[in-house]
């Protein structure tokens, strides 16, 4: 994989294509084959990039004084579309909503369009019983290192409390490892996402942020799902109206992650916004 440096890190990438550049983002404890069902799927004539956050899944740690917080990794993206030289970029968030905060920092003007799948949003962080658990672990010792073993564990993480809210089909062994790999193996990984973890803002202030949407200028596509469970249905009917030219799709029999439970619903929706058909 290519990597860019910035500030913070190194950051890994994955890109295929060329023309108009599409970021997709990834979730907590996730990373950018999150997207592989999709992405063959999407249509020809774009960039597609796919950063590796730090998030808890990255295969090499950032700094040690590598800001992480909701507004450093704000910034990490910001930093990441500079060093490519991205403009007009349609930005895509799943799960992990912090990068919403873009336009409350003042981060966003190399984004043009936003594509938002279910994520967090407004007082939603974290989110549900995933979230919660997330928490739990990131503050007891040795709590990271045993969730990442139990994910690896499919009958585990079919439970609510692990991630069996998130996707509403069985998601495969080799994916799961890949996410728990880098965490297993570094501490200096697990350090990163604790930064996140016991960093997130007063819930006013998530708020405020999630509404700061409304001075988005761009075209935005809220793709949400109908079944989910830790992503509030409103929420995405909410973002819709929030952001000034907004528009609202559901994607049915899919829980958050929309774009495993339902990749062809979720590419023929992405595709038609991308191209405007």
């Amino acid at each position: 994989m290519p990597v860019v440096e910035i500030a913070a890190g190194r950051v890994h990438y994955a890109e295929v294509g060329q023309g108009p550049p599409v970021v997709l983002l990834h979730g907590v404890l996730m990373n950018h084959t999150q997207w592989d069902r999709v992405l063959p799927l999407l249509p020809e004539g774009f960039r597609y990039i796919r950063p590796t956050l730090p998030l808890g899944a990255h295969p090499e740690p950032m700094r040690p004084d590598a800001d992480l917080s909701m507004r450093g990794l704000n910034q990490v993206i910001a930093d990441f579309l500079a060093a490519l030289d991205l403009h007009g970029v349609t930005l895509v968030h799943t799960d992990w909503g912090g990068g919403l905060f873009l336009t409350a920092y003042g981060l966003d003007e190399r984004i043009s369009r936003l594509i938002v799948l279910p994520c967090e949003a407004f007082d939603n962080f974290p989110p549900g019983l995933p979230g919660k658990m997330t928490v739990v672990a990131v503050y007891a010792p040795g709590g990271l290192t045993l969730a990442l073993r139990q994910l690896r564990i499919a009958r585990l993480r079919r439970l609510p409390v692990m991630l069996g809210w998130m996707a509403r089909h069985p998601l495969p062994d080799d994916l799961v490892r890949g996410w728990t790999e880098p965490g297993l193996r570094s501490a200096e990984v697990r350090r990163d996402l604790r930064k996140y973890g016991k960093s997130l803002p007063p819930r006013a202030e998530l708020i405020a942020h999630t509404e700061a949407l409304c001075e988005f200028a761009g075209e935005a596509l809220v793709l949400w799902s109908s079944a989910g469970k830790v992503m509030p249905r409103e929420h995405g009917t909410r973002l819709a109206r929030l952001l000034p030219k907004g528009r609202l799709r559901e994607i049915d029999d899919a829980y958050v992650l929309s774009m495993i439970d339902q990749p062809a619903a979720v590419a023929r929706a992405m595709s038609e916004f991308l191209t405007g058909t």
